[in-house]
């Protein structure tokens, strides 16, 4: 397990930084960011990517099923004086009486395993003009499975482990030394695996729009983490289906109700 993953402050700046500089960028680029915009992150951690949309005005609300994690958020953004709604609650089972101009939905959906019925949540509470941003690594990716969370430094650091089977994975995670609750964890998120094709296919199906997309080689937030230069991934590999899993580390989407003015 890396130094991040126990220090949050640090997590939480780093995340911070990657969407004031990416994220960001790339939703503005379809919706100006002005104050008093009404955003809404789902999946919100400790809130590191509300920062940069409080800081211009925004009012963010964020919603996770940690504890820990809405305390932190709610103690990061009193430290530095910003304005922030924090929910201990599951959005599968929480109502709002509100809509929100933006809902982010960053490294989440890759851990859901309803996914469709993940943004159909999203839709329902999407203003007739506002739009979703989706961010999340393909399965197929060398981490896709998650695995560098592993207090063991080589299975942290072994890429493509989490596509064995089940089964000999398990046995892999075990015979290293990986504690149970992370075995289970690694596991879920094996079954709940997400492909560029399958988040594609839930688009259409639920009747969005989906106006832009990005393919990442190197991920825009291995520059805050690891000092990397982010990369798209070759137009080449980005155009073939289930092969451009391999080659993205992560994927961005843009998306909104069809027929809007």
């Amino acid at each position: 397990m890396q130094k991040r993953h126990r220090n949050r402050k640090q997590y939480f700046k780093e995340l911070a930084q990657t969407c004031e500089k990416y994220f960001l960028p790339f939703i503005e680029h379809h919706k100006e960011i002005i104050p008093e915009l009404n955003i809404l992150e789902i999946g919100c951690g400790e809130g590191g990517n509300l920062q940069p949309f409080s800081k211009r005005g925004c009012k963010v609300t964020g919603i996770d099923i940690s504890d820990v994690r809405i305390e932190e958020g709610r103690q990061f953004f009193q430290e530095e004086g910003l304005q922030g709604n924090f929910l201990y609650q599951d959005i599968f089972t929480t109502s709002f009486e509100e809509k929100f101009d933006i809902i982010i939905i960053h490294d989440v959906i890759e851990h859901v395993l309803d996914k469709k019925r993940l943004l159909t949540i999203a839709t329902s509470l999407l203003k007739s003009n506002g739009l979703i941003y989706v961010g999340f690594p393909p399965w197929q990716m060398p981490f896709g499975g998650h695995q560098q969370i592993c207090h063991n430094k080589i299975i942290s650091s072994l890429p493509f482990i989490h596509l064995l089977p089940e089964k000999a994975y398990k046995i892999l995670l075990e015979k290293t030394g990986v504690n149970q609750r992370t075995i289970t964890e690694l596991i879920e998120i094996k079954d709940c695996r997400t492909t560029i094709e399958h988040f594609k296919k839930l688009v259409k199906e639920i009747g969005l729009t989906q106006v832009d997309e990005a393919y990442y080689f190197i991920n825009p937030h291995y520059e805050s983490k690891f000092g990397l230069t982010p990369r798209k991934t070759f137009s080449l590999f980005s155009a073939i289906p289930v092969w451009r899993n391999f080659f993205t580390t992560s994927y961005f989407a843009i998306l909104n109700k069809k027929n809007q003015d």
